[in-house]
């Protein structure tokens, strides 16, 4: 693919227009499209009108410029976000029922935990998680227990990584996460209150699917508080078991089948 002057090709100018509508965003302009991707408008209208043709952009009433059918359908087809949505969506409507809290399922990507699916409770609290969005690594329980079961090279990176301090929960210190880190992977679990959100706390628990590192994490937002660890987190790992399951693996992980009753905090 040819680059342009700068160097960047277009495939990358394609990625940055298609990556500038958000979900406070899902509708823009043509100027404002340009604005947000920081390219000239002549470029944007060339890129724009090709991804109109094939589909991936489309305008709505109003002539602004939004996502178009095309490109979900595309990114659906055989992704295995897709089929790990499909397997796990039945057992965590199973799960928000039992519990009656926030459910989410999550898979790392970089140094961000994707969140894939997302079910909400009306009688919980705060939950900042969306569909297509992402969470910092250190910012989540979700992302912790990624971390818990990353190589050493992985986690070394991550724990000499700067991280920013976004509640004053947030645990950024090495020799502290080190620890957390480990606690994951004897107890099978990660809990941690208002490390993001002052109000709530997330606990996860990996999903293993024939491998030593999780294919996602499966985690549950409650108030901060009301963690309730010795009903919650065996319910999340019997769920975390039947997604397994569902994607056609027997769960024989340690940390996927310990049965061990964790202490409530």
């Amino acid at each position: 693919m040819a680059n342009s002057s700068s160097g960047e090709s277009v495939i990358n100018r394609v990625v940055r227009v298609l990556g500038a509508f958000t979900d406070d965003q899902p509708a823009l302009h043509l100027r404002q499209l340009s604005r947000a991707v920081d390219l000239p408008l002549s470029t944007v209208h060339r890129l724009v009108a090709e991804l109109e043709v094939e589909g991936l952009l489309e305008r709505d009433s109003g002539g602004r410029l939004r996502h178009g059918h095309r490109l979900w359908e595309l990114a659906s087809r055989g992704s295995r976000a897709s089929n790990l949505r499909e397997a796990a969506l039945p057992v965590m409507e199973d799960l928000l029922v039992q519990t009656g809290h926030h459910i989410s399922l999550g898979v790392l990507e970089g140094t961000d935990v994707l969140y894939i699916e997302r079910l909400a409770s009306r009688e919980s609290t705060v939950n900042i998680t969306r569909i297509a969005g992402r969470l910092p690594v250190h910012g989540c329980s979700a992302g912790l227990v990624f971390m818990a079961h990353a190589p050493d090279g992985e986690q070394e990176t991550f724990l000499h990584r700067r991280l920013e301090k976004l509640t004053e929960a947030t645990v950024t210190d090495a020799d502290q996460l080190r620890g957390i880190l480990a606690t994951i992977r004897q107890s099978g679990y990660c809990s941690m209150a208002g490390i993001i959100v002052t109000e709530s706390s997330g606990i996860s628990v990996p999903v293993f699917a024939g491998t030593d590192r999780p294919v996602a994490s499966l985690s549950v937002i409650v108030p901060r508080g009301q963690e309730n660890l010795p009903n919650l987190v065996p319910q999340l790992q019997m769920a975390a078991r039947a997604i397994a399951r569902r994607l056609g693996f027997n769960p024989t992980h340690v940390g996927a089948q310990r049965r061990s009753m964790p202490a409530d905090r």
